[in-house]
């Protein structure tokens, strides 16, 4: 994490330094979707780097709509959290059911995204 150091004034006309994280961005994209850019043409380069920052902002709205506890994680912590589903899809009378693990550890975070996102689920009928 590479941290700049800022100085500015408060309210009472006093310098405040602070020091605030920068590039984190970056370091979590060459970590993830950066690593494997595609080619060395620069227009299909530039279309990948769209696509990553594209999914490593819809990743990180995900995990901040789950809560606090993966507010501050990275895309892979996220990729392994709540994407990437260690789960059975079943169909049934044209319906898909998606069965979760029992003791899966993320459970909550991902049933809280899901419930924000799409609602409360239909109750299962016998």
């Amino acid at each position: 994490m590479h941290v700049v150091n800022t100085a500015r004034r408060t309210p009472d006309n006093r310098w405040q330094v602070r020091q605030r994280p920068v590039l984190e961005v970056g370091v979590d994209l060459k970590g993830s979707a950066l690593a494997h850019l595609p080619s060395s043409v620069f227009t299909a380069n530039a279309a990948w780097l769209v696509l990553a920052v594209m999914a490593f902002n819809l990743s990180r709205a995900a995990a901040t709509i789950t809560g606090t506890s993966l507010a501050k994680a990275t895309t892979a912590t996220i990729r392994r959290k709540l994407i990437t589903i260690p789960a059975r899809v079943a169909t049934s009378a044209r319906r898909l059911t998606l069965h979760l693990p029992e003791k899966w550890p993320w459970e909550g975070d991902w049933n809280q995204l899901f419930t924000r996102i799409c609602g409360p689920p239909i109750p299962a009928t016998s």
